[in-house]
């Protein structure tokens, strides 16, 4: 079956699959389907990236179990639909991490001769999946694996076939995701429980080494321990009792299981042993399996039902807790459940500890991919419904500050990995303060942030260039970066640096003005501008500069490529437009409303053929590119020049073509960073939007025409005085995408956005919808 042919197929199954494949866990498919019912988390998962998908994870879970198809590569690894053979399930799809991978098998042990000698097929038709549970039954074995978790410990129930005598591999040592593993341990503690842990050798973003310890117990005494180590060329099994090497693992055999399954858990920590048999005396100290899934249930419903929608059709209801329950999953818990963590940004780690409040943290620590892109996406969602979550992810990136001198972008196992380029912190910050979360240190912040903003400071730092370089130097001194810096790291485009600096510049101005610091707030307001130096009113578009201020030669707004010259995976007709700060300024600059908006038209006209998206890799192609976070917010630009109802009409069209497929071929289109494509899906169902990211000290939502009859969003009464927000639509339908009249708390209103200090008072928000656009409003 071809990819065509899979897809139509799954556009046809799916509302049966929806129905019929959780009918095993439970007999609440005959109520009414919360929001957690319609996750399918299979969408989009053919071309999956290694920390794309976890079945078996809690929300931002520590533990992130799911079978694994494939396990090379942080692309094309996991769990990958078409490859219908299991090599193992592991406990960590992260950004740049993995580990403890664990296989059941039965007969001989084979552990030794590698994933490859031991993987069995499974058949999507006795699979489920589902948040927080996923079954498959290994046809090779004829054992029925289901696994399940906690926050940080992983739950395994293994059936075995009567009579066969059941093996337990854990390969510790194994290549898996990202790269080879440096060391690995593991050793027998007592006749139920082995521990140990796998050394990730660095790779080319974490440039340091990362250490996972765990600890695995069974319900049912080990007949026999050993494992395998290397021997020459060859790994040999032995009866050791403990292993310690670079390419060791180690197997538990049970003779006499006799009806009752083999359970497991496996829990982890990034500090030690003792803190992962912590974790898992805390959070799992029985073996009630079905439990368990019955609690992971509950809480992914508990914080999906945060937002709550209704109408819409049955396929834009999966796609959108599909996108929020990525928001949920794409990022990982690194502190253990007494608020430890390791910090590696020193010469060696160091043990850091979260401040306890009755002896409990005040906040989770976690690991992350860059945020780059995210003042478009996760900034804005967070801060309306989970600022709890927005606000421990910027105390994670500030906690590096004290440690090792710069506030973090991408942090993973505890070291700073310059991923991408700019700060990226500085826009969730920012966005963060001036919405009133605030509860981080916020001198620390502040200060940080003037550092990071300063050269030698993380923008200094291209894409994974550990080294600082002098990109710095020459925006403060001329205004803009040139192209032609020499350095090691990648992204080294001027122009897009110039770009994002200018925006990141305004949005420290705008917590420097928010914290009343007006010195600071006139510095980097002034500096804010500097993407005037980039414009090129000649040609049009934003332009390269060479170091002795002439343009670069040889231009055009589009060309092949990942990225062309001085633009970050991307081109200038869709960098020109990545002014979020100052959108007047930029219409003025591209020559008034009217030329503004005929421009950006034709892009999405010359766009639409190619479904507004480019093949990851070739960002350098396309007048429009929603397959890439630099173009996440060109739809709605268009209400900043006078033209909302082209904003609703762009911003549905591509919310269905580009983010409305709900079959593993579609949905994501092979780049969801972590939740953020998942979030601006679930901004664009829900009408609301802020270009400026929340940063302004006045922030504010855009309003678009939503895909649901009704919204209804919980407020997070620790941060937030009113208890929902509620978005009405009337005369909602394909068809009528339109907005003819808007009405807040039973006033008119005639504008295209309001403030956010209204939205976290509770309240209503009328939407009524038509056919045709109403130029008159908003405009």
């Amino acid at each position: 079956m071809n990819y065509r042919s899979r897809k139509l197929f799954w556009s046809c199954a799916i509302s049966f699959l929806l129905i019929f494949s959780f009918g095993e866990l439970s007999a609440r498919d005959k109520q009414v389907k919360t929001p957690v019912d319609y996750v399918e988390p299979r969408i989009d998962s053919h071309k999956s990236r290694w920390f794309y998908f976890s079945s078996a994870s809690r929300p931002y879970g520590m533990v992130s179990l799911s079978p694994d198809t494939w396990v090379k590569g942080s692309w094309n690894s996991g769990y990958l639909y078409d490859s219908t053979e299991v090599r193992c399930f592991s406990h960590v799809h992260c950004w740049q991490i993995s580990g403890i991978p664990v296989m059941p098998t039965t007969g001989d042990v084979e552990g030794h001769k590698g994933m490859e000698a031991c993987k069995s097929r499974f058949s999507h038709d006795t699979e489920i999946v589902r948040p927080g549970y996923h079954k498959v039954i290994l046809d090779r074995y004829g054992i029925t694996a289901e696994l399940t978790s906690t926050s940080r410990v992983g739950m395994h129930r293994y059936t075995f076939p009567k009579g066969e005598t059941a093996n337990i591999l854990l390969d510790v040592g194994a290549f898996l995701g990202h790269g080879a593993m440096e060391k690995a341990a593991i050793r027998k503690v007592s006749d139920k429980e082995i521990a140990g842990y796998a050394v990730m050798a660095p790779t080319m973003r974490r440039k340091k080494n990362c250490t996972v310890y765990f600890v695995a117990r069974f319900n049912q005494r080990m007949d026999e321990f050993g494992g395998w180590e290397q021997n020459g060329k060859e790994k040999l099994l032995t009866g050791k009792q403990a292993l310690e090497g670079q390419h060791v693992g180690g197997y538990a055999r049970f003779k006499r299981l006799g009806k009752s399954p083999l359970l497991m858990k496996v829990a982890l920590s990034y500090v030690d042993e003792e803190q992962a048999r912590l974790n898992l005396d805390t959070e799992l100290d029985h073996w009630n399996f079905d439990r368990v899934v019955k609690e992971s249930y509950a809480e992914w419903n508990r914080e999906l039902g945060k937002i709550k929608v209704e109408g819409g059709t049955e396929q834009e209801r999966v796609k959108f807790y599909t996108d929020l329950w990525h928001v949920l999953l794409g990022r990982h818990t690194y502190s253990d459940v007494n608020g430890k963590y390791t910090d590696n940004t020193g010469d060696k780690p160091l043990v850091c500890q979260v401040p306890l409040e009755n002896g409990v943290p005040t906040r989770t620590v976690y690991n992350s991919d860059g945020l780059w892109g995210s003042e478009f996406n996760l900034n804005i969602l967070w801060s309306i419904a989970y600022p709890k979550v927005m606000s421990d992810f910027v105390s994670t990136l500030v906690g590096y500050y004290p440690t090792g001198g710069l506030i973090a972008r991408g942090p993973s196992g505890g070291n700073y990995t310059y991923v991408m380029v700019g700060d990226q912190a500085i826009p969730l910050i920012a966005a963060a303060y001036n919405k009133g979360i605030r509860d981080f240190e916020l001198d620390a912040a502040l200060e940080g942030s003037i550092k990071n903003a300063e050269p030698g400071g993380i923008r200094d730092h291209a894409g994974y260039e550990t080294e600082v370089n002098d990109y710095m130097t020459h925006y403060v001194e001329k205004g803009f970066v040139p192209e032609g810096i020499k350095g090691n790291g990648g992204h080294r485009e001027g122009c897009a640096m110039t770009l994002f600096f200018a925006y990141q510049d305004w949005c420290l101005s705008q917590l420097a003005k928010g914290m009343g610091n007006d010195s600071i707030y006139r510095k980097y307001y002034n500096r804010s501008f500097n993407y005037r130096y980039m414009f090129d009113p000649q040609a049009g578009w934003m332009r390269p500069r060479m170091k002795d201020g002439s343009w670069l030669k040889d231009f055009a707004p589009v060309g092949e490529g990942f990225n062309m010259p001085g633009f970050v995976e991307s081109n200038a007709a869709i960098f020109t437009y990545y002014v979020p700060q100052n959108m007047p300024d930029l219409i003025y600059l591209i020559g008034g409303k009217d030329s503004f908006v005929n421009k950006l038209n034709r892009q999405f006209e010359l766009a639409a053929p190619t479904n507004f998206i480019t093949p990851h890799g070739s960002h350098a192609r396309n007048w429009v590119d929603y397959e890439n976070q630099p173009s996440l917010h060109m739809a709605h630009l268009f209400s900043h020049a006078g033209a909302p109802w082209l904003t609703q009409y762009w911003v549905r069209r591509i919310k269905q073509d580009v983010f409305g497929d709900i079959t593993p071929y579609g949905g994501y289109n092979g780049d969801e960073d972590q939740g953020q494509m998942g979030a601006l899906g679930v901004l664009m169902a829900i009408g609301l939007f802020d270009v400026q990211g929340g940063a302004s000290v006045e922030p504010r939502y855009e309003i678009t025409s939503p895909v649901f009859d009704k919204i209804t969003i919980q407020l997070d009464n620790r941060y937030y005085p009113g208890k929902e927000f509620v978005i009405a639509v009337k005369n909602n339908s394909k068809e009528n995408v339109y907005i003819q009249s808007v009405c807040l708390n039973g006033q008119a209103l005639n504008s295209f956005h309001f403030p956010h200090s209204e939205l976290v008072k509770g309240g209503l928000l009328e939407i009524e919808l038509g056919p045709e656009p109403n130029k008159n409003w908003g405009n």
